[in-house]
């Protein structure tokens, strides 16, 4: 049998993070192939997994990757927030983030049987069980989307609580205003605005509301019944889309208003496009 130095075991370590002992038998079994003890270590990653895959996964990051034509956004889920902060974790969620953006994929379904770029061997799912087995956790891919970058368009990005929350806008009309959907991004993260503008609020959602507003009502004439109900209609647009909110740097002005502004300064027609608020566990 061929001797395993503490050398082979401090490799092996390195590249797969797995524990001395773990280390050690892999390579006895292998008879110091490290390869094939990598191998063994992923196989025996996989069998980790399952065990660990019926439990909860209520913590989490949500991070984003911009290779200059596309986003990639992702949310990885763990057990425990003292994980999340673990730098294998880390850098697992950031290298997931660069695999979205660099392969676009159709779906999280087809993004997880897919091969990981880094290791070609592995899918990102079998990936994924090597960092459940290294950390001894289960970790979940729960979403992934795409942005593309497009000649006239802004998309300004914006993450609190240390990926907590991420929020993502888009503005048509001109290529150099990230800092503007940026700022914009920084209050969908406050607001948490529901819809873009009140042509996106389903018709249902505003008869219920309606129906809310009417049984408070009850007794009153039908014409003041008519205005209250507008009144009450556009007062839940002012709350709920984010175009109609008071901007939170200066509630003086909608969102829109303050877009506008800066349209107005540049000569050039900029519209609000797109929102998205991504939060841990929603």
């Amino acid at each position: 049998m061929a001797e395993i130095t503490p050398q082979m075991i401090k490799e092996l370590r390195e590249r797969t993070g797995v524990g001395v002992a773990k280390c050690k038998e892999a390579l006895e079994k292998t008879n110091g192939n490290i390869d094939q003890a990598i191998e063994d270590l992923r196989k025996a990653g996989m069998a980790s997994a399952v065990k660990k895959a019926e439990r909860d996964t209520k913590e989490g990051q949500i991070a984003f990757a911009n290779n200059g034509s596309t986003i990639g956004l992702v949310e990885v889920n763990a057990e425990t927030d003292f994980v999340v902060r673990n730098d294998r974790f880390q850098e697992f969620v950031k290298n997931i983030a660069e695999e979205v953006a660099k392969t676009k994929p159709a779906n999280l379904e087809s993004f997880l049987a897919q091969k990981y770029s880094k290791e070609p061997n592995l899918t990102i799912d079998q990936y994924r069980a090597t960092i459940v087995q290294v950390i001894g956790e289960n970790i979940q891919i729960k979403r992934i989307q795409t942005l593309e970058q497009q000649a006239d368009k802004s998309i300004g990005l914006y993450s609190h609580l240390g990926g907590k929350i991420v929020t993502a806008v888009e503005i048509t009309g001109d290529k150099g205003q990230d800092d503007l959907a940026r700022d914009v991004a920084m209050h969908v993260a406050a607001a948490e605005p529901t819809y873009l503008n009140p042509s996106q609020v389903p018709q249902t959602i505003i008869d219920q509301e309606k129906d809310i507003a009417k049984t408070q009502l009850k007794g009153k004439p039908e014409n003041i019944i008519d205005k209250i109900l507008t009144g009450k209609i556009e007062a839940y647009f002012n709350q709920v889309c984010l175009t109609r909110q008071p901007y939170i740097r200066d509630d003086s002005k909608t969102v829109e208003a303050y877009v506008a502004e800066r349209a107005k300064t540049l000569g050039k027609p900029l519209t609000l496009a797109n929102f998205l608020r991504w939060k841990v566990g929603q």
